[in-house]
């Protein structure tokens, strides 16, 4: 089978362009994946982004040191800003957040 070289350059150039494209689509998606704190899971947890923001009066057990990304839970690396938590399945956390499931074993 032969083909044209107009025919060869735009098959060339629609694969160069999904090639190109496919990184950018993971990344978005990624992005989609982080957990909203108004998620009933993260509510039923009182998960927050940020840790510092945690009402030490409502959970007591929270103490400064404590965070998502020094979790066992969390299944990123620690330098990691996002990453997923066993407990929200597919969802991202952040790492620097907190919720009452936290557990460093």
């Amino acid at each position: 089978m032969t083909c044209s070289r107009r025919v060869f350059l735009a098959r060339s150039a629609g694969l160069g362009s999904a090639l190109v494209l496919a990184p950018l689509a993971r990344a978005v998606r990624a992005d989609g994946d982080k957990l909203n704190v108004a998620d009933p899971a993260a509510r039923a947890v009182g998960y927050t982004e940020v840790a510092a923001q945690v009402d030490n009066g409502k959970y007591p057990t929270w103490s400064a040191s404590q965070n998502c990304g020094n979790c066992s839970l969390f299944q990123g690396k620690s330098s990691d800003a996002w990453g997923a938590c066993t407990l929200f399945g597919a969802k991202q956390v952040a790492a620097a957040g907190w919720c009452s499931s936290y557990t460093n074993m």
